[in-house]
């Protein structure tokens, strides 16, 4: 069975765990009041990694909920890949020394460049993950609140030409939707992307999906709302991850 790296989400608004549809926050559903909480019920399920998100920070630009990450770092062993809002080198500082193991950078890798791309050779490209979310194939950023002009494979391109080797893309129409992911994308940049780690995101409804993204060579999979709605159970996912 060809292995795909499971790493649920953790999107924090007010210290809470919640999740979007689209990224749109006013369809913001709480699922729990306390992110620690959900982190441990992962990591007893034999989960390693977790993806945590500051939507507060998204949308301040600047990182917000760096408490929970602490937290969550400090009661679990999880690998935590954190973002939303890293913009300066305060930012990351804030963000590893509260206990991210990696961090994404989306926005920032957009508005600039020459910070990102210093974080890159600073810390490795084993700590700083390229976040390139998108809408019909243009990447979006501040918390998908803004788009872009720029194509989503030349994008991510230029940043395996600078050092990047893993990628988390999120096709935002898929997102909170639970209706299945963008399979032709992520074959589509794999294809023409060689080398690169593809961590898909967005959409993911049911465990079937998961087996079809590792055929297709994804490296990891962020699960949020199937999980947290019950579409796939961390027993199926306990048990994929043991065989």
């Amino acid at each position: 069975m060809t292995k795909l790296r499971i790493i649920p989400a953790i999107d924090i608004i007010d210290g809470k765990c919640v999740r979007l549809t689209k990224g749109d926050y006013t369809t913001k559903i709480v699922y729990n009041e306390d992110p620690v909480e959900v982190a441990k019920m992962f990591e007893a399920s034999g989960i390693n990694d977790v993806h945590v998100v500051d939507l507060d920070g998204a949308k301040s630009n600047h990182i917000v909920n760096y408490k929970v990450l602490e937290a969550i770092a400090h009661e679990t062993s999880l690998r935590i890949d954190f973002g939303g809002g890293l913009k300066s080198d305060e930012d990351l500082r804030i963000a590893f020394e509260s206990g991210a193991s990696q961090i994404t950078g989306g926005s920032i890798a957009v508005k600039s460049p020459e910070t990102f791309s210093r974080w890159i050779s600073e810390f490795g490209a084993d700590r700083i993950i390229l976040g390139a979310d998108a809408l019909d194939e243009k990447i979006a950023i501040s918390g998908w609140q803004e788009g872009s002009d720029l194509a989503l494979i030349p994008f991510i391109k230029d940043y395996q030409a600078k050092g990047v080797s893993s990628v988390i893309c999120t096709d935002i129409s898929k997102d909170g939707m639970l209706a299945g992911p963008s399979f032709e994308l992520y074959e589509k940049i794999l294809d023409e992307v060689k080398g690169i780690q593809l961590i898909a995101s967005g959409g993911i409804s049911r465990f079937e999906e998961l087996l079809k993204l590792a055929e297709i060579g994804c490296e990891g999979v962020i699960i949020g709302k199937a999980i947290y709605e019950g579409r796939i159970q961390l027993k199926e996912l306990e048990q994929y991850i043991i065989a």
